[in-house]
């Protein structure tokens, strides 16, 4: 677990981000580092499970400022629409500091990805989070292949491959086990879609200036997952060799902050 001061030092930063002028939005080293903000997650969603959650930056303070100053989120989180799964309350974190995409069964198609491009391109966001939860209901009527109506069906169409590798992954599973299996398919599929239908996505990510990893949300015990999973060591950019960013390295775990 992070301590006091680093953990008031990553609150600083984050804070501080806000005061950042417009042009800095399409800098692509600007905004808070990948490293960081993904421990910002990580403390507010142990936090938000312990009790002891500290409602930052929701006050009248906050909307005066982001009204004034403009959004500067740390991170992109696209996720699901169900009503059990709160981003900025299961990562404790307060207004502007998020920018959610949230749509049935967290699939990554047109609208979705463009969102998380203007995430990334004009708010400044280094870190994309694809955050599944246990018992979603549109990767269970797909496991379950439910009938359901034309415009439904074209939604949850991303998440079929994922449901057929989870079968092609696990023989003979079936029920929860399986749809438990193919919620975690759908995450990785949605980080993959993300990648192979924006090349400006998969760029940033390939060259480090941001970071894409997927989770898990708990809806019972409230914790969320990290997936070991996540994306591939970031490419040699040619053009930003002189000016490498020291915060690509895969992120600490919780346990050991110590070298941020």
């Amino acid at each position: 677990m992070p301590s006091a001061p680093l953990r008031s030092f990553l609150a600083g930063l984050l804070a501080a981000s806000v005061a950042l002028p417009a042009f800095a939005f399409n800098d692509p080293s600007a905004g808070v580092p990948p490293d960081d903000a993904l421990l910002l997650l990580r403390d507010g969603n142990r936090r938000f499970v312990a009790g002891e959650s500290v409602h930052f930056q929701q006050d009248a303070r906050r909307r005066r400022e982001t009204a004034a100053n403009g959004q500067k989120p740390f991170a992109i989180v696209l996720t699901c629409s169900d009503s059990r799964v709160p981003p900025e309350l299961l990562f404790d974190q307060g207004i502007g500091c998020l920018f959610v995409i949230r749509v049935a069964g967290n699939v990554a198609q047109t609208d979705e990805v463009a969102t998380v491009e203007y995430g990334v391109g004009h708010l400044g966001a280094r870190l994309i989070v694809v955050l599944g939860h246990t018992k979603c209901g549109a990767v269970t009527a797909v496991v379950d292949e439910a009938h359901v109506g034309p415009n439904l069906a074209q939604l949850v169409k991303p998440i079929v491959p994922a449901a057929d590798r989870a079968r092609s992954d696990n023989p003979g599973l079936s029920g929860a086990p399986l749809v438990a299996a193919a919620i975690r398919a759908n995450v990785e599929q949605a980080m993959e879609d993300l990648r192979r239908l924006s090349p400006e996505i998969a760029a940033a990510v390939s060259f480090g200036r941001t970071r894409l990893v997927g989770a898990l949300y708990d809806i019972e015990t409230g914790e969320v997952t990290w997936l070991e999973r996540t994306t591939p060591p970031p490419a040699a950019d040619p053009h930003e060799a002189a000016t490498a960013d020291p915060h690509t390295a895969p992120a600490p775990s919780p346990a050991a902050p110590a070298h941020h």
